[in-house]
């Protein structure tokens, strides 16, 4: 009987425990891709400090016209935001002219853009709840 209680009672802290820590994913569409060359970098941020420079987690997917998906599994609960790139040459950075305009289409969480400037953190930052999956779709 002491043997059967004490496994009750390691399976109820066990649940307890996982509800309460059940950690959320970010789902993300990529939408407007305009060819099947290179890749599509794409990754979230945790740290406004660090936004569009070092993500948190990234992913790379290979290209396809149209659209593609990523999923970022065991989001802890938070604010974060999303910073993607087509790298169709596949070097690993994005592109830019002369004078720093991109370009390899680029897209970030939010859809949010600034005309002269990089996107900012306030612009991009979405909220993942305990448990939750958050969806975006970003257009490059």
């Amino acid at each position: 009987m002491k043997k059967y209680l004490t496994t009750i009672f390691i399976l109820l802290i066990t649940t307890i425990m996982s509800s309460q820590n059940q950690n959320s994913r970010v789902e993300v569409t990529i939408e407007n891709i305009k060819n099947d060359k290179g890749i599509i970098l794409v990754g979230l941020y945790k740290d406004p400090a660090k936004f569009l420079k070092i993500p948190f987690k990234y992913e790379k997917i290979k290209a396809k016209k149209g659209s593609v998906n990523c999923t970022f599994m065991d989001v802890a609960p938070g604010e974060y935001a999303i910073s993607l790139f087509h790298d169709e040459n596949e070097n690993g950075k994005l592109d830019t002219n002369f004078i720093g305009i991109p370009k390899e289409a680029y897209g970030v969480s939010n859809n949010a853009k600034n005309t002269f400037s990089a996107p900012e953190w306030k612009n991009a930052k979405f909220t993942v709840s305990d448990g939750k999956t958050v969806t975006h779709n970003i257009k490059l």
